[in-house]
C-alpha cells in the first residue's frame, strides 16, 4: 500500500517546528509549540474539553486492540487513584513473535534518514497534542494528578520533552555528513581517492519502562529519542498506568503505517497482574537500549544486569533546600509551600530536606528563629490548602498505599510542625487526599539521620536544625554525593554562602535554584531550557535532555569506495 503521508509532505509540514526546536535548544530561551491552556484546543482537528472527556469515557471498559504482532492474551485491571475502575484491556505479547517483527521494520526506518524520522516523530506528537484533553483524563486517572496538572504535565509539557528529544537526536545525527570525497596527495603519484558514506545506524530495540506518577512526561523523552535515532521501541508501562502510553503507542503505529513504515516499530508490552516482565525483558539480547524511571533498587539492578543494553535511569534522590536568609520572607514561604504541596509531593523533584541554621535566619521581616521559620511555613501550607476545592486542585490523589503509609509513619520520626489532614473530594469520594506533613529533626542527633538521609517519597518534608550554614552546606554535599538529588534549592542574601552552595552543586553535579519567590518553583523544569537531572549524581545517570541522552542510541557506520 502506498504511503498516505509522503516524506516531502511531512517535511513541509513539520520542518519549521523542528528548526524552531533546534534554535530553542541552542539558545535555551522560552519556547513551546504546545499550548498550556485547555481553552486553546478545539480547532484545527484538536479535541475540545467536552470531546476529550467523551473520548476518554468511550475508552472505559473496552479492548484497546493495537493490531501488533504476537498478541496471545488480553490484560488489564487499572483502578484510578480517584476510585474508578478503568476496565480497559490491552494486548499481551508473545515476545518471541513480537520482537522479531519489531526488528524487521528497522532497516527501512534506518534508511529513511534523520530528517524523515524526525518529521514522522513530529507528526506523532502533533496527533497526540490534538488529543491533549483525552490524554489529560487518562493521565489523571492513572497517576492521581489533579486534572489541570495532568493536562499540562501529561500533555503539553510531556509533548515538549518528546520534541526536545527529537531535536537533540536530529542534531547529533547530522553532525556527521552523509558523504565525503576524500583525496590524499601522494606527491608525484596520483592521489589516494575514496568516497566515504556515513550512516547513523540504530543500536536495536529500545525498551521504555514507564512510571506510575508521570507516564507521558517521563516516558516520551526515551521513546522519541530512540525512535528518532532509528530504533524500534517497546513500551512497558507501569501496570497501574498503562492507558496514556497505550494511546501513545496506538497513535505512533497509525502514523508509521500512513508514512509507509512498519507499525511494529512501536509496540506495547502490557503484563498480567503480578507477572513482572521488566527483568525478563530488560535482559533479552534484542533489547539494546533501556529507559527507566522509578526506584533506586530496580534502577541499580538494571545498570548491573542489563549489560547488553545502553541503560538510562532516573531513580530516587533526597532533594534539599538550604534556608539561610532572604529579602522576601513571605515570597519564600509561599514558594516553598506550593513546592511541598504540588501533586502531594509525588514528584522526583519535590524538596524533602529543609536545612535551617539552629539560631535562625535573617529576613526582611527581621530575624526568625528555627521554630518561627517552621511554624510560619506550616501556616503558609495551611493557608494555601485551607480551601478544600483549592487543595484538591493542587494535591491530586495519593497514587498508591505505600505513599500513604510513609506519610502516616513520618509523624513518628520527630516533632510535627505541620500535621497532615484528610481532605474529601466530592467528585471522587474514593480518592485518598492528604495534605503534607512537616517534621522537625535535630541534625546533631544520630537517630535523626536515618530519616533525613533516606528518600521519603510523597508529601513528607523534614525541617533539619543545624549548628551553622557551613554544616548545612556540608550536609548538602554528603546528601548529593551519597543519595543523589534531582533538585537543590537555596535561599540566601550572602554572596559567600551563595558561592559555597554553588560550588558544591558544581562539584557534585546537582541542578540548583536560588531564591525562588515567585511563580517558578524548584520542582518544575521547562523543556528546551532546563535540564531535568544531571546524570552526574546517584539520582540519575542521564539528563533530560542533552546530547549524551541521544548520542549513544545510534552508531555511525562508514562505507568506503575507492575511486
Amino acid at each position: 500500500m502506498a504511503a498516505e503521508l509522503t516524506a516531502p509532505e511531512l517535511i513541509a509540514k513539520h520542518r519549521p517546528t523542528l528548526d524552531q526546536a533546534l534554535e530553542a535548544i541552542r539558545t535555551r530561551a522560552y519556547w513551546s509549540p504546545h499550548p498550556e491552556h485547555p481553552k486553546a484546543y478545539g480547532e484545527h482537528g484538536s479535541l475540545d474539553a467536552a470531546a476529550g472527556k467523551a473520548a476518554f469515557d468511550d475508552l472505559l471498559g473496552t479492548r484497546l486492540d493495537l493490531g501488533q504482532a504476537g498478541t496471545d492474551d488480553w490484560v488489564g485491571g487499572e483502578i484510578s487513584p480517584y476510585g474508578i475502575e478503568l476496565g480497559v484491556s490491552y494486548p499481551h505479547a508473545d515476545l518471541d513473535a513480537l520482537l522479531p517483527a519489531m526488528k524487521a521494520g528497522q532497516p527501512a526506518w534506518r534508511d529513511a534518514g534523520a530528517e524523515v524520522r524526525a518529521v514522522v516523530c513530529l507528526e506523532i506528537l502533533k496527533r497526540i497534542s490534538d488529543r491533549t484533553h483525552e490524554f489529560a483524563h487518562a493521565v489523571m486517572h492513572t497517576s492521581g494528578q489533579a486534572f489541570l496538572m495532568a493536562f499540562q504535565a501529561g500533555g503539553p509539557h510531556a509533548q515538549d520533552r518528546g520534541l526536545e528529544a527529537v531535536a537533540y537526536a536530529y542534531a547529533e545525527q547530522v553532525r556527521t555528513p552523509e558523504s565525503a570525497e576524500w583525496s590524499k596527495p601522494q606527491g608525484k603519484r596520483d592521489p589516494l581517492v575514496l568516497t566515504k558514506n556515513f550512516t547513523p545506524v540504530p543500536r536495536g530495540i529500545g525498551l521504555v519502562i514507564g512510571c506510575n506518577t508521570f507516564p507521558t512526561w517521563n516516558g516520551y523523552p526515551g521513546l522519541f529519542a530512540s525512535l528518532a535515532t532509528g530504533n524500534a521501541v517497546l513500551v512497558k508501562p507501569h501496570p497501574r498506568a498503562v492507558l496514556p502510553l497505550a494511546l501513545t503507542v496506538r497513535i505512533a503505529r497509525e502514523v508509521l503505517t500512513e508514512a509507509g513504515f512498519a507499525a511494529d516499530l512501536v509496540a506495547l508490552a502490557a503484563e498480567r497482574p503480578g507477572e513482572g516482565i521488566a527483568k525478563a525483558l530488560a535482559t533479552r539480547p534484542e533489547i539494546r537500549i533501556i529507559d527507566y524511571t522509578g526506584s533506586t533498587s530496580f534502577g541499580d539492578w538494571l545498570e548491573a544486569n542489563a549489560r547488553q543494553a545502553q541503560v538510562y535511569t532516573e531513580k530516587a534522590g533526597v532533594n534539599t533546600v538550604i534556608v539561610h536568609s532572604t529579602d522576601d520572607y513571605k515570597g519564600m514561604l509561599s514558594n516553598l509551600a506550593f513546592s511541598l504541596s504540588l501533586y502531594s509531593g509525588q514528584m522526583c523533584t519535590t524538596p524533602q530536606n529543609l536545612l535551617i541554621p539552629r539560631e535562625g535566619i535573617l529576613t526582611d521581616q527581621g530575624p526568625k528563629t528555627f521554630d518561627e521559620v517552621t511554624a510560619d511555613l506550616a501556616r503558609a501550607v495551611d493557608g494555601l490548602l485551607g480551601d478544600d476545592a483549592r487543595a484538591n486542585a493542587l494535591l491530586g490523589a495519593i497514587v498508591n498505599p505505600d505513599v500513604k503509609a510513609r506519610l502516616e509513619a513520618a509523624a513518628g520520626l520527630g516533632e510535627v510542625a505541620l500535621a497532615s489532614r484528610e481532605i474529601g473530594n466530592p467528585e471522587f469520594p474514593g480518592a485518598v487526599v492528604r495534605t503534607p506533613v512537616i517534621v522537625k529533626l535535630d541534625g546533631a542527633k544520630p537517630d535523626a539521620e536515618a530519616a533525613y538521609m533516606s528518600e521519603c517519597f510523597g508529601p513528607v518534608s523534614f525541617a533539619v536544625a543545624l549548628d551553622s550554614v557551613t554544616d548545612a552546606v556540608e550536609l548538602l554535599r554528603r546528601t548529593v554525593r551519597e543519595k543523589g538529588a534531582m533538585t537543590v534549592g537555596a535561599y540566601t542574601t550572602d554572596s559567600e554562602v551563595e558561592r559555597a552552595i554553588e560550588e558544591v552543586c558544581l562539584e557534585e553535579a546537582a541542578q540548583l535554584s536560588f531564591n525562588l519567590t515567585g511563580g517558578v518553583f524548584v520542582n518544575q523544569t521547562a523543556a528546551f531550557s532546563d535540564f531535568h537531572g544531571s546524570g552526574g549524581n546517584p539520582a540519575a545517570n542521564a539528563a533530560l535532555c542533552d546530547g549524551a541522552f541521544v548520542a549513544n542510541r545510534f552508531r555511525v557506520v562508514e562505507v568506503r569506495h575507492q575511486g
